[in-house]
């Protein structure tokens, strides 16, 4: 057993020196987390919404019985019965009783919703920033990497590049980024 926990230890500080050093897996890594907590908290708001509706459904139903009660309570009074109004009376207050567990339950189940929501839009941000960070990270490391190639090979060459030259893969990578960019905010207007 020591020796799988040695192993076991070994790899996730493989794994922590290896992030450290690329910092836009990292933040990709980090980035997946919060996605899946992202849809961990959409479902489990999903669920208390049910939950809610079926207490709302139970309250109603209730409600129903406490009406029925009352009125068989009326009616035991009305004819003198005297055995019936007072078991007619404990039902309808059970009744009661039971509403207003239910109540609070739901008010409950309601405060669990907003907290569940607000934890949403929480993680959302969250995640929103992580992936500003890792653009940034991508284009940092992308500028690293080819700065040498820029300041030495780039001043050499003669401009023979196209601005439509399909190609040049410069004039590649810039219309993926406007490409991505266009998706991303066509996105960001439809989530509106």
């Amino acid at each position: 057993m020591g020796l799988f926990e040695d192993f076991n230890q070994f790899l996730e500080t493989r794994l922590e020196e290896f992030l450290r050093s690329h910092p836009h897996l990292e933040l990709q890594a980090l980035e997946e987390q919060l996605r899946k907590q992202e849809e961990d908290t959409l479902r489990l708001i999903a669920q208390l919404q049910r939950q809610e509706k079926k207490i709302e459904q139970d309250i109603l139903s209730t409600a129903q019985e406490v009406k029925r009660w009352h009125s068989r309570v009326q009616k035991a009074q009305a004819a003198n019965r005297s055995d019936l109004v007072q078991a007619a009376q404990e039902r309808e207050a059970s009744c009661l009783r039971q509403g207003n567990q239910q109540w609070g339950q739901m008010q409950g189940c309601k405060q669990r919703i907003q907290k569940a929501k607000e934890l949403y839009y929480q993680i959302k941000q969250r995640r929103q920033e992580v992936r500003e960070k890792a653009a940034v990270a991508e284009a940092n490391r992308y500028a690293a990497k080819n700065e040498k190639n820029w300041e030495t090979d780039g001043w050499n060459q003669s401009s023979s590049y196209n601005s439509g030259n399909l190609s040049d893969p410069l004039e590649q990578q810039f219309q993926s980024l406007e490409t991505q960019e266009e998706l991303e905010r066509m996105k960001r207007n439809l989530g509106k």
